[in-house]
């Protein structure tokens, strides 16, 4: 199953529920959001800087994972970025497809 970075940042009314139910309390939701979209979290850890947390999770394609972002974002309490992971399987697979590219300018 396809492995996916979210990067979240919260809102006010998001930090104040995360202030109200704590960190394992949003862990626990957002465990329960991947597993009712067919997925698993896998971690979530929270962060200081530009990003507030970043969560690393399993799901069954891009549309999963794009919809999810999107709920999320919708309901307000924060902002998503999401990354898709390659396997470094993946990577091979992909470095070994050849395919006719013409640089800009040539």
């Amino acid at each position: 199953m396809p492995k996916y970075l979210i990067r979240a940042n919260y809102t006010q009314s998001g930090l104040g529920g995360l202030l109200a139910e704590g960190g394992t309390g949003r862990k626990d939701a957002i465990s329960d959001l991947m597993a009712s979209a067919g997925g698993t979290l896998e971690a979530l850890y929270y962060a200081f800087g530009d990003t507030d947390a970043y969560v690393l999770a399993e799901l069954p394609d891009n549309v999963t994972a794009a919809g999810i972002a999107m709920l999320v974002t919708a309901a307000g309490g924060a902002t998503t970025s999401v990354t898709v992971l390659l396997t470094p399987e993946e990577v091979d697979a992909a470095a070994a497809i050849a395919a006719d590219y013409r640089p800009p300018g040539q």
